[in-house]
């Protein structure tokens, strides 16, 4: 829980990090969206080589100031080529309306904030870790992205969780008392009143919209790593999301399988 592509076709090969303190490699798809209907978009793989996972909370970093998405949600839709999404969520297992919204982020972050670096497949595996592509506890995405049932995470008053008191008065998670992570991407009310961005452009942030809650992951983990096309970087960004190495290992474990995965339908 978070609190505490240019040209189709092409495939590179980055090797970022590289040395004798080198402990993990990482192989990420680095999704490469073109804007030209019926261009078929290729997924570029990317390997990066990790360095040992940070051993504390990285120093946070203040984030810019809320941004709108440079595009709506229609134009954004219409840049992420339809048969990519058909052929590598077939291929994946990913739902073709969140894996619709980790690829808009990407493609967003591409334009707003290039030198992050962030692939369309960490948001994927943070997707999937947190929510299930937003079917936990029985829940669907709508036509327009949106959780339905809203996802509520449990209550964070210490027990059997980290204890967070109340920081938005129960707006977000309905509770005056304390805590929950909400949405897809399961934000801390907190996290979200600093980071939540509309990207589809209805005029709300929105932490149970798939939209919303991609792009803000998104900027969350760029404004932790830096540039995450290093190891280094990437694995400080996801441990930023949750304090934990073994969740690390498990969002660079399901980010793999995706990359993988989305090669192979490419192929």
């Amino acid at each position: 829980m978070a609190g505490s592509a240019e040209r189709g076709g092409d495939r590179w090969l980055a090797l970022a990090g590289a040395g004798a303190a080198v402990v993990v490699a990482i192989f990420l798809a680095w999704l490469i969206l073109l804007p030209h209907a019926g261009t078929s978009v290729n997924a570029a793989q990317a390997a990066y080589a990790a360095q040992a996972l940070p051993a504390a909370q990285p120093e946070p970093v203040q984030p810019a100031p809320a941004r709108q998405a440079a595009r709506t949600a229609e134009s954004v839709s219409a840049a992420v080529d339809r048969t990519w999404i058909a052929r590598v969520g077939a291929r994946t297992g990913i739902p073709e309306r969140a894996l619709q919204a980790y690829a808009s982020a990407a493609l967003v972050l591409q334009e707003q904030n290039p030198a992050c670096r962030l692939g369309w497949t960490t948001l994927a595996a943070i997707g999937s870790i947190e929510s299930g592509h937003a079917s936990h506890g029985g829940a669907r995405l709508s036509a327009a992205g949106t959780a339905e049932p809203p996802i509520m995470g449990p209550l964070l008053d210490g027990r059997d969780f980290a204890g967070i008191p109340d920081t938005d008065g129960g707006a977000l998670d309905g509770d005056a008392s304390w805590d929950r992570a909400v949405g897809p991407m399961q934000f801390i009310p907190e996290t979200w009143a600093r980071y939540g961005v509309d990207a589809n452009g209805d005029g709300v942030a929105d932490p149970q919209n798939i939209d919303d809650a991609a792009l803000t992951a998104g900027r969350y983990l760029c404004a932790s790593g830096g540039d995450l096309s290093t190891g280094p970087g990437w694995s400080a960004a996801v441990y930023s999301y949750n304090h934990s190495h073994e969740y690390v290992r498990s969002v660079l474990s399901q980010a793999n399988s995706y990359a993988g995965l989305s090669a192979a339908a490419e192929s």
